[in-house]
């Protein structure tokens, strides 16, 4: 339900975090309320990214119907395999379902 693309750049600036949701999600309605919860579930998670980090996450359709507690999971299990693999700092690495 969720996909999240992960780079680290040579600078000491705040971790950027964005979130993509299209037409296929839902409505404009159900877009920015999915949004909203992605963004919520973000505030408690952004101090666990290196400085200088840029997370996309993409929510999917399933998004829409989920509750928020397979929302937050699913976005822990994305953030820790993301941070685990982040071997080389130059790269791009994703994480989720395509």
């Amino acid at each position: 339900m969720l996909v999240a693309h992960f780079s680290v750049r040579e600078t000491d600036e705040p971790p950027v975090v964005g979130f993509v949701v299209s037409k296929a999600v839902g409505g404009a309605v159900i877009r920015n309320q999915v949004k909203r919860r992605l963004r919520h579930l973000m505030r408690d998670r952004v101090a666990r990214l290196p400085r200088g980090s840029l997370l996309v996450v993409r929510a999917n359709p399933p998004a829409a119907s989920a509750r928020s507690e397979n929302l937050a999971a699913e976005l822990d299990v994305a953030l820790d395999r993301l941070l685990r693999r982040r071997g080389s700092e130059s790269r791009t690495l994703t994480d989720g379902r395509s």
